[in-house]
């Protein structure tokens, strides 16, 4: 299961007004000075940072331990359907190897069993994946929201006006100085804040 799909929205949304910003942040240079109101001071703070989205995921508690529930859930699922399964196909072939014995009227009777069994199966199956697909949502949104939440805060405290975030398939940030990654910090803050909570 793809982590990133869900995540995506925080990286498009926050990227397109990111990408604008940044490309008219002024660049230091050593030509001439220019007003400071309309520069930034090497001892400035920045007032723009991003977050790299891939470690922030591989790296919060809280996302790892969703994840490892809904992993857990997806086995049990395929493990219980697998059983179904298993057991419709030992009906079927004790029928193959009984029909020639039986009377017409139970081969009918048994054969149109086996055809609404088989429907239910192809509806359980369906039923369990939307169940799951729907959980999966909602669970990765939990995640989404503790981190948005945490950002926001955190960009407040720390007096950021702009965070950028990117991963290896939302390319939209080519170039970020380290100095200017707060990734390992809100991966810190969001950690500490869930084992604060109790791991819930």
């Amino acid at each position: 299961m793809k982590n990133s799909s869900v995540f995506t929205k925080l990286a498009l949304g926050v990227l397109v007004a990111g990408s604008v910003a940044a490309c008219n942040q002024n660049k230091p240079t050593t030509s001439a000075a220019t007003p400071a109101s309309t520069s930034a001071t090497s001892g400035d703070k920045p007032t723009t940072v991003y977050v790299n989205s891939d470690t922030l995921y591989s790296k919060y508690n809280y996302a790892k331990d969703v994840n490892n529930a809904l992993q857990a859930k997806l086995k049990a699922a395929q493990s219980d359907m697998q059983s179904k399964l298993d057991a419709f196909q030992r009906e079927g072939v004790d029928y193959q190897k009984n029909a020639a014995t039986m009377p017409a009227d139970q081969r009918q009777v048994t054969e149109q069993r086996l055809q609404r069994e088989q429907q239910q199966l192809q509806g359980y199956q369906q039923n369990e994946s939307a169940q799951l697909q729907d959980d999966k949502a909602a669970q990765y949104q939990k995640v989404y929201d503790k981190v948005d939440d945490f950002v926001k805060q955190y960009s407040k405290q720390n007096g950021y006006k702009l965070v950028l975030t990117y991963s290896k398939q939302v390319q939209t940030v080519i170039y970020g100085d380290p100095s200017l990654d707060i990734t390992a910090d809100v991966v810190k803050g969001l950690n500490d804040a869930y084992a604060k909570d109790g791991a819930k």
